[in-house]
């Protein structure tokens, strides 16, 4: 069997997607511009924090939660979206989600080059994610 691996996926999304730098997102999210949107498991949040302010919508449900065609269409939680930055740990799951929200007919989503390690070196603010 030849499948795609992994790698190739994140790889080609990322040739057809918005990517950010951290430093780029930070100055952004000063001026109020974007939304950050974290994408990982719920037990990355609790193990991990996340970047302070930023929304947290599960990777599996992103499409769902934006969609307001959707049952499960999340206005109350989502609020206004401004331009929309998704990040995971590393960006990769984040890069085709990233394609995916574009592939819907998002014009205004990035991915965030190096996810929440690289928006923590930049100094992005984390808080705790508290289990429920």
């Amino acid at each position: 069997m030849n499948i795609k691996s992994s790698k190739e996926l994140v790889e080609e999304a990322n040739k057809t997607i918005k990517v950010m730098k951290a430093e780029e997102i930070k100055s952004a999210v000063e001026k109020g511009e974007i939304t950050l949107i974290d994408i990982r498991d719920i037990r990355e949040l609790w193990n991990e924090g996340t970047i302070k302010d930023s929304i947290h919508i599960p990777r599996g449900m992103l499409e769902f939660w934006l969609d307001p065609k959707s049952s499960y269409y999340q206005e109350k939680k989502i609020g206004e979206i401004k331009n929309i930055v998704l990040f995971c740990a590393l960006g990769f799951r984040s890069a085709l989600a990233t394609k995916a929200l574009k592939e819907m007919g998002f014009k205004n989503v990035a991915n965030a080059e190096g996810g929440f390690d690289a928006l923590k070196s930049a100094g992005f603010e984390v808080i705790t994610k508290e289990k429920k």
